[in-house]
């Protein structure tokens, strides 16, 4: 089967899903009047909701769970690899999908808030399913998309992260994975008791205070190199348009790979295009669906302008400052590398990645719950808790080999539904 899945995804994420996804990106930027001019609007109603608007379901609620599922190692790993096989020049693609995937970002969530539904007590509920059932009328295509979103949350959302977690946990401290994983299984058990409210509560808290504490790191390792920022910019710009790429530093390739590998990072971290961030979105009691569609595109520009852009620059002044320490370095630690350099500065990455994939576990746990309210009825909730919290376990002892390429496809499959329902209702999306 591996070899199988291997092939396929090859095929799908090498060139069609890029070229579908990017091809989006760039019709609803056009179609939507560059919405991307406005993301400081919908900063700007992140922190100041409607006035009748719900505080346990604001926007800014709705925004953090949101961030919680797409903020993790794609920013911190995935970048190191984007640089390592791409080049410096990938930096520049990936960042082009965070401003381009806004725009998608805004078409999906506005969709999911006009097409929401209202539960007995009068709470909001939606996703790009309830779009496919009720806006486009395909019931089918919407079972198809929440089975799809049920499967991810196990794979994407839930078994990696856990490794991540067991991972770093062994390297620094030598903890026992089996250990480590009952842990986090208890630790995302509390929170999953408290139901939505309490998700969103402790993504409220967490994804400001995580992203804050790497942020800080990484601001003071662009301080220390702050001689190398222009040049790197330089480095980003020149490469990403060049034949030749990153030669001397791990891989190489020229344009091709710097193009492949930034999308294809850029459009897994921010996840525009896949309709996740559309089931958070319509929680919020924000009866505007065009201020929630401008908060909501906002985890876009956070995640992969802000994000990835500042991974990025840290790494290539580190780079920029000490030639040699990339032919020390393995694919995905370059990262690793850059921040060797502070004290305790592994343990200080080591503790983000944690964070972020705790985060990460918590958002795609919301999103797998919303699936599965969908398929079956509301009770079913309870079983789907229990089976998320063995899988955290299972995770964290087992290998990945199989589990990331079954995550890579079933976004393909994510991906498709999502897309239907963004061409075939688009004259139903506003304007800002």
């Amino acid at each position: 089967m591996l070899p199988l899945l291997q092939s396929l995804n090859r095929f799908l994420w090498n060139g069609p899903m890029l070229f579908l996804l990017m091809g989006t990106h760039i019709f609803f930027t056009f179609r939507l009047g560059f919405v991307q001019k406005k993301v400081f609007r919908g900063i700007r109603y992140s922190f100041t909701p409607e006035t009748d608007a719900s505080k346990d379901f604001s926007a800014f609620s709705a925004l953090s769970t949101t961030l919680a599922a797409t903020l993790g190692t794609g920013n911190i790993v995935g970048i190191s690899t984007a640089i390592a096989l791409g080049g410096p020049g990938a930096v520049f693609w990936c960042w082009l999908t965070g401003i381009l995937g806004m725009a998608t970002s805004y078409a999906e969530c506005y969709l999911s808030v006009l097409f929401r539904q209202k539960d007995k007590e009068g709470n909001y509920f939606g996703g790009p399913m309830y779009v496919l059932e009720h806006g486009l009328g395909s019931r089918i295509l919407g079972i198809f998309y929440a089975l799809c979103t049920v499967l991810a949350s196990f794979g994407v959302g839930c078994i990696t992260q856990s490794n991540a977690i067991t991972e770093t946990a062994y390297h620094l401290w030598h903890l026992s994975p089996s250990l480590v994983s009952v842990v986090v299984a208890i630790l995302i058990g509390m929170v999953l008791i408290g139901g939505t409210i309490m998700i969103q509560k402790v993504c409220q808290g967490l994804v400001p205070c995580v992203s804050i504490f790497y942020i800080g790191s990484c601001i003071f390792l662009l301080i220390k190199n702050y001689n190398y920022i222009s040049a790197a910019f330089t480095w980003i710009f020149t490469n990403a348009f060049s034949t030749q790429s990153f030669v001397g530093g791990i891989s190489g390739g020229g344009l091709m790979l710097a193009t492949r590998y930034g999308i294809a990072r850029g459009l897994f971290t921010n996840e525009a295009g896949i309709g996740s961030a559309g089931i958070a979105a319509a929680t919020s009691s924000n009866k505007n669906p065009l201020r929630q569609a401008l908060v909501s595109m906002t985890a876009t520009f956070w995640d992969t302008v802000v994000m990835c852009l500042i991974t990025a620059l840290v790494i290539l002044t580190h780079l920029l400052r000490y030639p040699d320490s990339a032919t020390n370095s393995s694919i995905t630690g370059l990262t690793t590398i850059a921040f060797s350099v502070l004290p305790y500065g592994e343990i200080l990455l080591g503790l983000s990645l944690i964070a972020f994939a705790l985060a990460t576990l918590i958002g795609w746990s919301y999103f797998g719950k919303s699936a599965v309210s969908y398929l079956f009825p509301k009770n079913s909730r309870k079983i789907y808790e229990s089976v998320y919290l063995v899988m955290i376990f299972l995770g964290g002892i087992a290998s990945l080999r199989y589990v990331w390429e079954m995550a890579d496809l079933l976004n393909a499959f994510m991906v498709i539904p999502n897309l239907i329902a963004l061409f075939c209702l688009k004259d139903k999306i506003q304007k800002p």
